[in-house]
Protein backbone atom coordinates (compact mmCIF):
# COMPACT_ATOMS: atom_id res chain seq x y z
CA UNK A 1 0.00 0.00 0.00
CA UNK A 2 1.44 3.36 -0.99
CA UNK A 3 1.62 6.42 1.23
CA UNK A 4 -1.29 8.01 -0.67
CA UNK A 5 -3.38 4.87 -0.11
CA UNK A 6 -2.60 4.98 3.59
CA UNK A 7 -3.61 8.63 3.79
CA UNK A 8 -6.91 7.98 2.00
CA UNK A 9 -7.60 4.90 4.13
CA UNK A 10 -6.93 6.85 7.34
CA UNK A 11 -9.32 9.61 6.22
CA UNK A 12 -11.99 7.04 5.29
CA UNK A 13 -11.60 5.34 8.70
CA UNK A 14 -11.99 8.69 10.44
CA UNK A 15 -15.09 9.49 8.36
CA UNK A 16 -16.57 6.06 9.14
CA UNK A 17 -15.91 6.70 12.84
CA UNK A 18 -17.78 9.99 12.63
CA UNK A 19 -20.64 8.14 10.93
CA UNK A 20 -20.80 5.56 13.72
CA UNK A 21 -20.80 8.30 16.37
CA UNK A 22 -23.52 10.21 14.52
CA UNK A 23 -25.66 7.08 14.23
CA UNK A 24 -25.78 6.84 18.02
CA UNK A 25 -27.12 10.40 18.34
CA UNK A 26 -30.62 11.71 17.67
CA UNK A 27 -31.87 14.39 15.34
CA UNK A 28 -29.84 15.90 12.54
CA UNK A 29 -26.68 13.98 13.41
CA UNK A 30 -28.50 10.66 13.00
CA UNK A 31 -29.80 11.73 9.60
CA UNK A 32 -26.26 12.51 8.46
CA UNK A 33 -24.86 9.11 9.49
CA UNK A 34 -25.81 7.24 6.31
CA UNK A 35 -24.40 9.86 3.89
CA UNK A 36 -21.17 9.98 5.93
CA UNK A 37 -20.87 6.21 5.67
CA UNK A 38 -21.42 6.41 1.91
CA UNK A 39 -18.76 9.10 1.68
CA UNK A 40 -16.29 6.86 3.53
CA UNK A 41 -16.96 4.04 1.04
CA UNK A 42 -16.51 6.47 -1.87
CA UNK A 43 -13.26 7.73 -0.40
CA UNK A 44 -11.95 4.18 -0.11
CA UNK A 45 -12.75 3.65 -3.79
CA UNK A 46 -10.70 6.71 -4.71
CA UNK A 47 -7.34 5.36 -3.51
CA UNK A 48 -4.55 6.26 -5.95
CA UNK A 49 -3.53 2.63 -6.53
CA UNK A 50 -7.11 1.64 -7.42
CA UNK A 51 -7.45 4.59 -9.78
CA UNK A 52 -4.16 3.66 -11.47
CA UNK A 53 -5.33 0.04 -11.81
CA UNK A 54 -8.56 1.18 -13.44
CA UNK A 55 -6.62 3.37 -15.86
CA UNK A 56 -4.45 0.41 -16.84
CA UNK A 57 -7.61 -1.63 -17.42
CA UNK A 58 -7.05 -4.09 -14.60
CA UNK A 59 -10.19 -5.31 -12.84
CA UNK A 60 -10.74 -4.04 -9.33
CA UNK A 61 -11.25 -7.26 -7.34
CA UNK A 62 -10.86 -5.48 -4.07
CA UNK A 63 -14.15 -4.63 -2.38
CA UNK A 64 -14.48 -1.78 0.05
CA UNK A 65 -14.77 -2.72 3.67
CA UNK A 66 -17.43 -0.17 4.48
CA UNK A 67 -19.32 -1.01 7.62
CA UNK A 68 -23.06 -0.50 7.49
CA UNK A 69 -24.28 2.25 9.76
CA UNK A 70 -26.96 1.13 12.21
CA UNK A 71 -30.31 2.80 11.67
CA UNK A 72 -31.19 5.42 14.27
CA UNK A 73 -33.85 4.47 16.77
CA UNK A 74 -37.13 6.28 16.18
CA UNK A 75 -38.08 8.85 18.76
CA UNK A 76 -41.28 7.68 20.38
CA UNK A 77 -41.39 10.28 23.14
CA UNK A 78 -42.33 13.19 20.90
CA UNK A 79 -44.47 13.29 17.82
CA UNK A 80 -43.82 15.88 15.20
CA UNK A 81 -46.61 18.39 15.14
CA UNK A 82 -47.74 19.57 11.75
CA UNK A 83 -46.98 23.24 11.40
CA UNK A 84 -50.17 25.11 10.77
CA UNK A 85 -50.48 28.73 9.89
CA UNK A 86 -52.53 31.07 7.80
CA UNK A 87 -52.81 30.37 4.12
CA UNK A 88 -50.36 32.32 1.94
CA UNK A 89 -53.28 33.61 -0.10
CA UNK A 90 -54.91 35.04 3.02
CA UNK A 91 -51.62 36.70 4.00
CA UNK A 92 -51.23 38.24 0.54
CA UNK A 93 -54.82 39.51 0.56
CA UNK A 94 -54.33 40.99 4.04
CA UNK A 95 -51.12 42.74 3.01
CA UNK A 96 -52.87 44.14 -0.06
CA UNK A 97 -55.77 45.43 2.07
CA UNK A 98 -53.43 47.07 4.61
CA UNK A 99 -51.45 48.68 1.80
CA UNK A 100 -54.65 49.98 0.20
CA UNK A 101 -55.82 51.51 3.50
CA UNK A 102 -52.43 53.18 4.05
CA UNK A 103 -52.47 54.58 0.49
CA UNK A 104 -55.99 55.99 0.99
CA UNK A 105 -55.02 57.63 4.31
CA UNK A 106 -51.92 59.23 2.77
CA UNK A 107 -53.96 60.46 -0.20
CA UNK A 108 -56.70 61.82 2.07
CA UNK A 109 -54.18 63.65 4.28
CA UNK A 110 -52.43 65.15 1.26
CA UNK A 111 -55.62 67.07 0.35
CA UNK A 112 -55.65 68.73 3.78
CA UNK A 113 -52.41 70.65 3.08
CA UNK A 114 -52.14 71.34 -0.65
CA UNK A 115 -48.93 72.89 -1.96
CA UNK A 116 -49.32 76.16 -3.85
Amino acid sequence: MTRGDQLIERAADRLAGYAREAARENGLKAKLAAPLSDDAALLRGMRPSRIAARLRGEPADERSTAEPVPAPEPQSSRKARPRRGPSPIVLAAGAFAVGLVIAKVVDWRSHAHPRL
